[in-house]
């Protein structure tokens, strides 16, 4: 009877949280345009990105100084369909203020010459190394050159007799063994850190007016007069949180759906297949963890005075949360078993499995859930004990 009464309590509690967080409409505005739409409106600025580096590579255009002093190499590169540039005079500085993102092919004086007499001219290629398109350029210009000087060593062996096999001693076969999901997924592993980042920021501004905004309102002490007990109250907040975080879980896991047909990049719509089964994924992952961290919050928001001072101590979880995911991205050597079992960076973990296709097993998906609900029940348990006239003052 009192288990009953317990969630009869709870049921009223988190009906009363629940409205309240739903009409504070302009913070909740706040909280699905920032959290939800982040993701979309990057995933279509890359895709905007990769159109034009997509376009400038089909232009297939390059910048050259001195292209008079070597008529060998630019008839190479008329064969080869890339149309050659004058670059600035102050291409230098053009480059370190990146200002220019094409790299610069420097050819020397009298390079034809030299290369007839059997000398070792010098080519240079300029680039800035801070720039991404700047380094691709360089790249680039390193393979037409590398074809170049290839062309001109066969031809000059095929003239004295020898066979042009004599270079190549060893057949070397390139051989890569990832899918085009695995590559897509290194280009989205950006997107389960920031669904997991809208889940927080989802979960924060309830969590904090639930517990120390109600504190500083005064109305925190009449409400634990009513014959409802503190673990009622509590799971009613915390059940209401916590469908605010999972229904913005719920949004930024489906807000990638409709953003695709956005997509201006053939190559990205076609590398970043994510479907109704990912974001199926994506949700069953976060939903606990937005418990366990509606749970957290609140009990690190009940210690406090007032929101601003909860806030403050709030922004540790927050820059845990925001910490723990890029082990995943910035470790090389491949997800570990002990990440599964670390909030957070457990949940990014399985989602970058899931975008590369691969197969998540079930004993994988329980440490995380595991985790996440010690957690919240940790949580919830610590906020009902605090949750007295005695220990309020």
């Amino acid at each position: 009877m009192r288990r009953w009464r317990l969630l009869a309590d709870a049921w009223v509690v988190y009906g009363k949280e629940l409205l309240d967080a739903l009409r504070d409409r302009r913070t909740l505005a706040t909280v699905l345009l920032s959290s939800v739409a982040v993701g979309p409106v990057l995933l279509v600025v890359l895709s905007v990105l990769m159109a034009d580096m997509e376009q400038r590579a089909e232009q297939r255009e390059i910048r050259v100084v001195g292209i008079e002093q070597a008529p060998g190499l630019a008839n190479f590169l008329a064969r080869q369909t890339w149309r050659v540039l004058p670059a600035p005079a102050d291409y230098e500085d053009l480059l370190r203020r990146n200002r220019l993102g094409d790299a610069v092919l420097v050819v020397p004086p009298g390079f034809e010459a030299a290369l007839a007499g059997a000398q070792r001219p010098q080519l240079q290629i300029v680039s800035n190394g801070a720039n991404p398109r700047s380094q691709a350029a360089g790249a680039r210009l390193a393979r037409l050159v590398g074809g170049y000087v290839n062309e001109r060593a066969t031809l000059g062996l095929a003239l004295r007799g020898t066979s042009p096999a004599v270079l190549d001693l060893v057949d070397v076969q390139p051989r890569d063994l990832s899918t085009p999901r695995g590559r897509a997924a290194q280009l989205s592993a950006f997107v389960p850190i920031l669904v997991l980042m809208a889940v927080l920021y989802g979960a924060l501004p309830a969590a904090l007016d639930s517990t120390a905004g109600e504190r500083e309102r005064g109305s925190l002490e009449p409400l634990l007069m009513n014959p409802a007990s503190p673990l009622a109250l509590v799971l009613g907040k915390w059940a209401a949180v916590a469908s605010v975080a999972m229904g913005v879980a719920f949004l930024a896991s489906f807000s990638f759906l409709p953003a695709q047909w956005l997509l201006r990049s053939e190559t990205l719509a076609a590398m970043f297949a994510y479907g109704w089964r990912e974001a199926l994924m994506f949700l069953l992952l976060l939903v606990p963890l937005a418990a366990a961290v509606s749970a957290v919050l609140m009990a690190v928001a009940i210690r406090c005075r007032s929101v601003k001072e909860a806030q403050a101590n709030s922004a540790v979880i927050v820059l845990l949360v925001s910490v723990l995911p890029l082990v995943a991205l910035f470790n090389d050597a491949g997800p570990q078993p002990w990440q599964l079992w670390v909030p957070a960076l457990g949940q990014v973990t399985l989602m970058n499995r899931v975008l590369a296709a691969e197969a998540v097993p079930v004993a994988d998906l329980l440490a995380p859930l595991l985790v996440c609900a010690a957690l919240a029940v940790a949580g919830v348990l610590d906020v009902a004990r605090r949750l007295r006239p005695a220990a309020l003052r």
